[in-house]
């Protein structure tokens, strides 16, 4: 089981990554309120399960995806439960199949290392070039539980705030799904 730290509500002491910096900023300039906790490394779901505990809300899962090309990029959030289908999701997109991108793409293009794929990584999408994908069932949610762009930060935000807000912000325009 990994430690989850209290509950704190202001950005942490020093950053781990810009992303990171960026994330807290960028929250502090559209007055969206945040509760988050500090952890040991969390990888996976299974890791999560304690975060969900402390926060009370429920971990999305977020994959960064692309074509076999390397050419379309998208970054797919999800019910932490729910298996991913690449199938399910390329047919509800009426796309190609699709498969996980790189460790190296993930890095360059969202600023994160494997288990920290984040909504947040829009704020390095200057270009537009990661379609955002949302479940319908995320958006169901009155919170929504991720990473700030590392894998020992996660935080609680009201879904409506990433939504509406923060990627309005960003100027990114999310898909929404049912799989």
């Amino acid at each position: 089981m990994i430690c989850v730290s209290e509950i704190q509500t202001k950005a942490p002491e020093t950053f781990k990554t810009e992303l990171q910096k960026m994330v807290y900023e960028t929250l502090d300039k559209l007055n969206i309120p945040f509760e988050r906790v500090d952890t040991d490394e969390a990888i996976t779901m299974e890791d999560c399960i304690a975060i969900d505990d402390r926060l009370q809300m429920k971990m999305v899962k977020t994959l960064f995806l692309c074509n076999r090309q390397q050419t379309n990029f998208y970054l797919f959030i999800t019910s932490g439960d729910k298996p991913f289908r690449s199938k399910e999701f390329s047919s509800a997109l009426e796309i190609s199949r699709v498969s996980f991108a790189p460790a190296e793409l993930m890095e360059n293009m969202l600023g994160t290392k494997i288990g920290a794929a984040t909504v947040f990584s829009a704020l390095l999408d200057k270009e537009n070039k990661v379609r955002i994908v949302f479940d319908r069932d995320v958006l169901a949610e009155k919170y929504y539980g991720c990473s700030d762009g590392t894998t020992t930060g996660y935080m609680k935000i009201e879904a409506q705030k990433i939504t509406r807000d923060f990627l309005t912000y960003v100027k990114h325009a999310p898909a929404v799904i049912t799989v």
